[in-house]
């Protein structure tokens, strides 16, 4: 990676030569101004106001603007005679812990590699004091013609710096939370930690810029001599309309698990004990109901085929007649009956 400055990073009395790299790049896709009527590039020209004339970048210099319009001239001599201790130096201020830190502060973000062989030795020293405190550096450096401010912290085996914003640059959130008072209930609360909790972590390498990919897809169709690609459909349901926030939980937090392949109901996590309790006696109500039903149901068949089997019984001879009937009591009867049901039947047989 080239180096975009070269310097030293002051630790006390120990001084470590240092080369500052590029710690992030941009992978946006970038467009030129075109006329959309031909096509061609649109340039901007450095003109002179008082006479005109386009001026290389050669002949443009720095100036200060005074409250009265004045410019004031400032050459690259000028700011390099400056009494500046940080314009070759990284100068460490202090070690602090990360979360001191606001994240409103951080910036752009830089390597630090070591200088020659002669650093290795003050580099690692510095780095193992870093990890071991579990702290960072607070700094002040220049560059690009001004004073700033810097984290030194360890990524791997590396010293990396990321830029920090001036506390005074920080602007306070001042009429940026809801004016209009809100109340938020304990469910809602439970629901929130539930889709969190749902969600869990995420792998950040596994991120990507989804916008990226599409505009990249649409050129390549374009490029090919295609209309790129079919717009998306409107969405359904008109926007700014009052969203029942205990249902949109409910459905973030059943989206979210049935994505995880989880299948565990979402109405458990509904604080609302008393919906389910009074739901209860109705549903044994009907179980009670139906298994009623189903039991006269399956009573009339059985009288029917009783039914049927005594007709039968009306045509057949008498010896028929009294095996069947015999049959049919001796469930019914005891044994003392089933005598007399047979000394009745024998006479009747010898008559015929």
């Amino acid at each position: 990676m080239r180096s975009i400055w070269n310097g030293a990073i002051s630790f006390g009395l120990v001084s470590i030569p240092i080369k500052l790299v590029n710690a992030t790049e941009s992978r946006s896709v970038s467009f030129r101004q075109v006329h959309t009527e031909d096509g061609g590039r649109i340039r901007y020209k450095k003109v002179c106001e008082l006479d005109g004339a386009e001026v290389a970048q050669a002949e443009i210099g720095k100036a200060y603007e005074d409250a009265d319009g004045t410019m004031i001239p400032i050459t690259d001599e000028d700011l390099a005679a400056l009494p500046l201790p940080t314009a070759k130096t990284i100068e460490i201020v202090a070690f602090v812990p990360a979360g001191e830190i606001d994240p409103l502060q951080m910036d752009a973000a830089y390597y630090l590699s070591a200088n020659g062989v002669p650093a290795a030795k003050p580099y690692t020293l510095l780095r193992e004091a870093l990890k071991r405190s579990e702290r960072v550096a607070v700094a002040k450096y220049a560059l690009r013609g001004r004073e700033r401010l810097g984290m030194l912290r360890v990524v791997d085996d590396v010293i990396a710096m990321h830029g920090l914003l001036w506390p005074d640059e920080i602007r306070a959130p001042e009429g940026v939370a809801p004016e209009t008072p809100v109340t938020v209930r304990e469910a809602e609360l439970d629901l929130a930690d539930a889709l969190m909790a749902t969600l869990g972590e995420v792998d950040i390498s596994t991120l990507h810029d989804d916008y990226r990919e599409a505009v990249e897809e649409m050129i390549a169709a374009k490029a090919e001599g295609g209309e790129g690609v079919a717009p998306p459909e409107p969405e359904t349901g008109g926007g700014g309309q009052v969203i029942d926030l205990m249902a949109a939980l409910e459905g973030s937090v059943r989206a979210a698990k049935e994505a995880r392949g989880e299948a565990a109901p979402v109405t458990e996590l509904r604080p609302r004990k008393r919906t389910a309790a009074t739901s209860t006696p109705k549903e044994t109500g009907a179980k009670k109901s139906t298994a009623k039903t189903a039991a006269k149901k399956t009573a009339a068949p059985a009288r029917k085929s009783t039914a049927e089997k005594k007709q039968p019984a009306k045509k057949t001879t008498a010896k028929s007649t009294a095996k069947s009937t015999a049959k049919s009591t001796a469930k019914k009867q005891p044994a003392a009956a089933k005598k007399t049901a047979a000394k009745k039947a024998a006479p009747r047989k010898r008559s015929a």
